[in-house]
Parts: C-alpha cells; sequence; structure tokens
C-alpha cells in the first residue's frame, strides 16, 4: 500500500525564520520614540524677568570693557570683599 501526500505545504524552517525576522523588524520600525514637554516644563525653560535683566546688565558691561570706558569703584569693591570674606 502506497501512502501519498495530499495538500501538505512544503515546509521549510529557513524560510519560516526569514519571515519571523522580518515581521519583527517591521514591528520594530512602528515604534517610534514620543516626547512630551509638560506645561510646567515649558514655563520653567523661559527666560524670567530677573534672567532678562541680568542678562542685558551682563550685555551692558560687556560693551563698557570692549571699549574701555569701565570704571572700578575701589570703595565699593573693598567694602564688598570684606562683607564676603566676613561672612
Amino acid at each position: 500500500m502506497k501512502i501519498n501526500r495530499i495538500n501538505l505545504p512544503a515546509v521549510n524552517p529557513y524560510k519560516a525564520n526569514q519571515l519571523k525576522a522580518e515581521q519583527a523588524e517591521q514591528q520594530n520600525k512602528l515604534k517610534t520614540d514620543k516626547l512630551e514637554i509638560s506645561s510646567k516644563a515649558k514655563q520653567l525653560s523661559e527666560m524670567s524677568p530677573i534672567a532678562t535683566e541680568r542678562n542685558e546688565r551682563v550685555q551692558q558691561l560687556k560693551k563698557q570693557v570692549e571699549s574701555g570706558t569701565y570704571q572700578v569703584d575701589a570703595d565699593q569693591l573693598a567694602s564688598n570683599l570684606v562683607k564676603y570674606f566676613k561672612k
């Protein structure tokens, strides 16, 4: 008696592994990273009025130093140094 294989698909383990790898790769492509910034973080990242004023003052001092018009008040500098080191 002879038994014939009827309607059995050909099994190729290498092809099955390849298909699994391709499917995994496609799923990885669909995944993307997301970044959400809270409103509090946005608010903190904005320049505060104090920082803006300080930045303007620094720019003003830079211009004075570059042009050679910046004058140091020696008495005030000395008193500030004494206050700092007495802490």
